[in-house]
């Protein structure tokens, strides 16, 4: 069963601070904030395949990362480091990043309604706590790369791209935008406090590489979805989707629906960022988009549309009112990374909910719901 919410400080309180992680003499290890959650454990799971040694930074805070973490180290043993601690502490989480080889930042605060309800909290650990993860990679003296978890919400709500609504999903006016996605191009626009606090943290990891030379790339991420995923009415909406569906629950979306997302396999994100490490030297000091691209778009409601068809079942849904922020189109042109670092999605959306659908069909006796069902884009 996957163990309830609980309160991060409480976690850590109950743990007592962590030492040094128990690496062997020699061994230099990838580090991962947020290592227990959806995209980290995936990738974790990926490096340890690969022979790594890997520190999972975690508070371990969210439903359903102790249960991803018993299931890195039930698979790779004593090569996963689990380093309880908190971002927003850095002389506590110091010790983790000293022998790394590279470092992955991925913990965050992830739902822009909870950091218009709470903005401080949400600030002190997207925006400090990135600072306090650069400060404890600069003050070791060495060139370790990191990597950054950002978000295509940097961009805005682009209320400037004129859409029209074509059957169930709102496509742009513009022909550039329409074949290719958002580029890189368009400039920063923060909106929410989620994403200011991420924008800042964005803008900070760029400049660690212009100031102190730390090879340092940010990945402006879409929709990720895939196994190891506990979608709630706040983020991770292709899994919560599902999850709804398959336990008979209702499904509230904000706005009418037709908001096209480009959705990407966590698979294939995985692949971008070891790609990415890979050719850090080359990247270092950019941003770059991260997501299924035009060939991966769809709307809610004909996502909602084809997971019916999939599972056979029946969805209960509503609309509410539109959430602050929200885009009614966003599609990123990731053409530049790829040209990169000789990375493409494989997945269809098409096969990869096919893909979560059986995991979560496989898995979801060990889901407890903790949200009201509802979700936006």
């Amino acid at each position: 069963m996957i163990d309830a919410p609980v309160n991060g400080q409480t976690r850590l309180s109950e743990l007592g601070q962590p030492a040094s992680p128990a690496i062997r003499k020699g061994v230099k290890p990838i580090v991962i904030t947020g290592g227990s959650g959806f995209i980290g454990s995936n990738l974790a799971d990926s490096f340890l395949a690969d022979g790594e040694d890997v520190i999972i930074l975690d508070n371990l805070s969210r439903a359903g990362v102790q249960e991803n973490l018993d299931w890195l180290v039930k698979r790779h043993g004593k090569k996963v480091h689990p380093y309880v601690a908190d971002i927003r502490n850095l002389p506590v989480i110091k010790p983790a990043f000293n022998e790394a080889k590279a470092v992955f930042h991925l913990a965050a605060q992830t739902a822009v309604t909870t950091s218009l309800a709470d903005p401080v909290e949400d600030f002190s650990i997207n925006a400090n706590g990135t600072l306090n993860v650069l400060e404890a990679i600069r003050t070791t003296g060495n060139r370790i790369p990191i990597i950054f978890a950002s978000t295509n919400k940097v961009y805005g709500q682009l209320q400037d791209v004129k859409v029209s609504a074509i059957g169930e999903e709102y496509r742009p006016q513009n022909e550039t935008i329409r074949a290719h996605g958002i580029s890189e191009d368009r400039p920063l626009d923060f909106h929410t406090p989620y994403g200011c606090s991420k924008g800042a943290a964005d803008q900070y990891v760029l400049d660690y590489a212009r100031s102190y030379g730390l090879p340092a790339c940010v990945l402006r991420m879409s929709c990720i979805y895939g196994a190891r995923q506990f979608g709630t009415e706040d983020q991770g909406w292709v899994a919560h989707f599902l999850l709804q569906l398959l336990r008979g629950e209702p499904i509230t979306i904000y706005g009418d629906g037709k908001q096209v997302r480009d959705i990407l396999e966590v698979n294939d994100a995985v692949g971008a960022y070891k790609r990415t490490l890979g050719s850090i030297d080359t990247l270092s000091g950019c941003a770059f988009n991260l997501g299924g691209g035009p060939q991966n778009a769809v709307s809610l409601n004909l996502l909602l549309a084809e997971l019916e068809n999939l599972t056979g079942l029946q969805a209960d849904i509503s609309y509410g009112d539109w959430r602050d922020g929200d885009q009614l189109y966003f599609v990123a042109d990731t053409s530049r990374l790829q040209q990169l670092i000789g990375w493409a999605p494989e997945t269809s959306w098409k096969d990869g909910i096919r893909g979560l659908a059986d995991w979560l069909s496989e898995n979801r006796s060990g889901f407890v719901s903790h949200d009201t069902g509802r979700a936006t884009g």
